[in-house]
């Protein structure tokens, strides 16, 4: 057996005592003055607490109250897991500074930040010295311990012994983590070996080398290493950044290098791989991807999701580096590189297993507008004896060349999602269709100017939206085509968790009128505008200062927008979303417009509707395939205790490879395709479909058969409803 899977008596005790050593040797340095501010740091901290005294929509001033919540806040996002900060570091930290917290940040006094920060940064070592020690002994992986992932609501721990209980537990368990998914990518490895043409010609990244101690040995320093390099200002932003959060989760303050950052993902966009990422809030060792930008090499590969957590990356030709613990600037440092150059990226989904990653290859490029943007197609349904040419219209955000616009071209010289959604639709309306489906998707949301524009092809005439400032007054964009409406037949809108923002707005404008059905899961909820400000003196920051409401007094905020009929939701159980926040801004309502609706669909029709598409998605392959993916995804709960002990945690990932397959090969099966042998085959043929679909371009490459189900029953609702 090999060695870290033994733990003798003797070795817990030797354990037991490095922990114990550690504390002593490091705990005489936590409250050591990191730095003195700056004038400018003192100044950039006045400035951000006035523009939340003054600016924020909730006009909530920051007071006392207000500053213990802010340096609530500030605790639990230094350790949102609680695992660092002992109940006791609590109570010393909130009985000294409570009361006074709001005050200096409004003189500029970042003192008390910067003393909680440092007790952080011992408790931080604290942990990494530790867990390296009880690495260096022989780790029993098969214990009768358990563990809770998610500690984000616990109690916080009183006392040291308490907590080293849990880093012993936390080490071991990141230790079996790392040895299941390596026996899964070996796995893999000699499936392709002894089935070459499941690579079908793709050049695939091997499996890790290193042993898992030596991986986890290395991320821990990698991490605390990171941690004694942190910037003065970077620990100003955990103190501004706090303040900002706690007013609503979209204010925040980024500190010079992060604003570079910022800059640097807008070229990342350019010449990388599309996407945005920040740091996940719940464990930070892990970075997440926000949203994709389309027309890049991840929307364009089809295989990069949105909430996806990033494990790993790989340079053309070299191994595959472990990125949990990497910062986001190192994280683009690895993708970004020189165009036409390729990158694989090791992705999960949270709650998933390791075991269940996926590797994609991505070629560096900058955005084609060419295959970026809207894209529309006819497709056939066989609908009652004859056949529905149904149009639809994929929409994968709401953009604008600002830049152009800014520059007094004519709209004629630059792409926006109006522009090409009205030519979108012309050419549907030329191909006769019967109906129209609106793909909103995953779509963040985008330009406000824009989804107006879009809502007037689709409106006669009336108000789209309402928008409340930070003074309570009220804009309302009306439709301004002089009562035009391109577009008059059956509709429905495809929406889902994904979906944000200006998409929301679009949605809720259709369902408010009754123009459309709107279909699939409840949206994110993002109904909150932000200004960005540049004018502080070091770094910027952007502060939530307006609403969305629809037009029928409604907020998209934090509710989002309801489907009339629900279809599989693909993000369920994950924590993902406006209302997963802390301190989201709620829903409310105001004032009704006086809008008139052009159609309207009763509630016993929705309920018939929704019988209907029941019993068929019951009945349906891809249907039937996704909800037992999410029954399969709910085995695994970080709120529940979980095993240390790698026999158990190897049978219950096993267990979920055999769900897993039975799903993946019952609709195979259903669809008349033959089923995979074995769980190592049918992962590696996932991967090298994915290397392959990347290669294709986006207008080439089909549609899952598992997302177009979607859009072909949103089709037979609309036409449905008629009956």
């Amino acid at each position: 057996m090999s060695k870290q899977y033994l733990l003798s008596g003797l070795s817990v005790a030797v354990a037991g005592a490095v922990f114990a050593s550690s504390f002593s040797s490091i705990a005489s340095a936590a409250d050591r003055a990191a730095f003195e501010p700056t004038p400018e740091q003192r100044v950039t901290a006045r400035q951000v607490a006035i523009l939340l005294d003054r600016s924020h929509y909730t006009k909530q001033a920051l007071n006392e109250e207000m500053g213990a919540k802010i340096l609530a806040m500030y605790f639990d996002k230094l350790d949102p897991n609680r695992t660092l900060f002992l109940q006791s570091d609590i109570d010393e930290f909130t009985q000294k500074y409570a009361q006074s917290y709001a005050e200096r940040l409004k003189r500029g006094d970042l003192t008390a930040g910067i003393e909680i920060f440092e007790r952080y940064r011992t408790r931080s070592n604290e942990y990494y010295d530790a867990a390296k020690a009880f690495l260096a002994t022989d780790v029993n992986l098969n214990t009768n311990q358990s563990i809770v992932l998610d500690r984000e609501d616990a109690q916080r721990f009183t006392s040291k012994q308490e907590q080293l209980a849990y880093w012993q537990n936390q080490t071991a368990y990141a230790l079996i983590g790392i040895t299941l998914s390596q026996e899964d990518d070996k796995e893999k490895d000699k499936a392709y070996l002894d089935n070459p043409e499941l690579s079908r010609g793709q050049d695939l990244v091997k499996a890790e080398s290193r042993t898992p101690v030596q991986i986890l040995t290395n991320r821990l320093n990698r991490q605390q290493e990171q941690l004694a390099r942190l910037k003065n200002d970077e620990i100003m932003e955990h103190i501004l950044d706090a303040a900002a959060s706690t007013y609503d989760p979209h204010s925040n303050y980024y500190a010079p290098v992060q604003a570079q950052d910022m800059q640097i993902q807008s070229s990342l966009q350019l010449e990388g791989i599309g996407v945005s990422i920040r740091p996940d809030r719940k464990n930070p060792d892990y970075i997440r991807i926000i949203s994709i930008v389309d027309g890049g090499p991840a929307a364009t590969s089809g295989q990069i999701r949105a909430n996806d957590l990033i494990l790993g990356v790989a340079q053309e030709g070299e191994e595959m580096v472990d990125t949990i613990g990497f910062t986001t600037r190192e994280i683009v440092a690895l993708i970004r590189g020189k165009r036409g150059t390729s990158v694989t990226i090791k992705v999960k989904q949270p709650n998933a297993p390791d075991s269940q990653a996926r590797t994609v290859t991505l070629v560096r490029d900058v955005i084609k507008q060419d295959e970026s943007g809207v894209q529309h197609r006819v497709v056939e349904l066989p609908y009652e004896g004859g056949i529905k040419k149904v149009g639809v219209i994929e929409i994968p955000s709401f953009y604008l060349d600002f830049k152009a616009r800014r520059e007094g071209l004519d709209v004629s010289e630059y792409r926006s999602v109006s522009a090409d959604t009205e030519k979108a639709i012309k050419a549907l309306n030329a191909q006769g269709i019967d109906g129209l489906v609106v793909d909103l998707r995953n779509n963040p949301g985008g330009s406000l100017d824009e989804v107006a524009k879009m809502l007037g092809l689709f409106i006669k005439e009336g108000p789209l939206v309402q928008i409340r400032d930070n003074r309570g007054n009220v804009q309302i964009y009306t439709d301004t085509d002089g009562g035009k409406q391109l577009y008059q037949g059956d509709l429905s809108v495809l929406i889902n968790l994904g979906s944000a923002s200006a998409s929301e707005i679009f949605a809720a404008a259709i369902q408010d009128y009754g123009l459309g059905l709107i279909i699939g899961s409840t949206t994110t909820g993002k109904g909150s505008a932000q200004s960005q400000r540049d004018d502080v003196t070091l770094g910027s920051m952007t502060i939530t200062q307006r609403k969305f409401y629809r037009v029928n007094g409604g907020s998209t905020q934090n509710k989002g927008v309801v489907p009339d009929i629900e279809l599989v939701n693909i993000y369920e159980g994950m924590e993902f979303g406006e209302r997963e926040y802390k301190n989201p801004l709620p829903w409310d309502t105001i004032k009704s417009t006086n809008f008139v609706a052009e159609g309207k669909y009763s509630q016993a029709l929705l309920n018939t509707l929704s019988e209907q598409s029941l019993a068929r998605q019951a009945q349906d392959p891809q249907f039937i395939y996704l909800s037992k993916l999410n029954e399969i995804r709910a085995i695994d709960d970080d709120k529940k205790p979980v095993d240390i002990n790698l026999d158990k945690r190897r049978a219950k990932a096993k267990l979920i490879e055999e769900k897993t397959l039975a799903a993946e090969n019952a609709r195979r099966q259903a669809t008349g395709e033959a089923p995979y042998l074995t769980w190592s085959i049918y992962q590696a043929s996932q991967d090298a479909i994915a290397e392959e679909r990347g290669a294709m371009k986006e207008n080439e490459r089909p549609k899952l058969p598992e997302s177009e189900a979607y859009v072909l029953e949103a089709a037979r609702l609309m036409f449905d409803a008629k009956k």
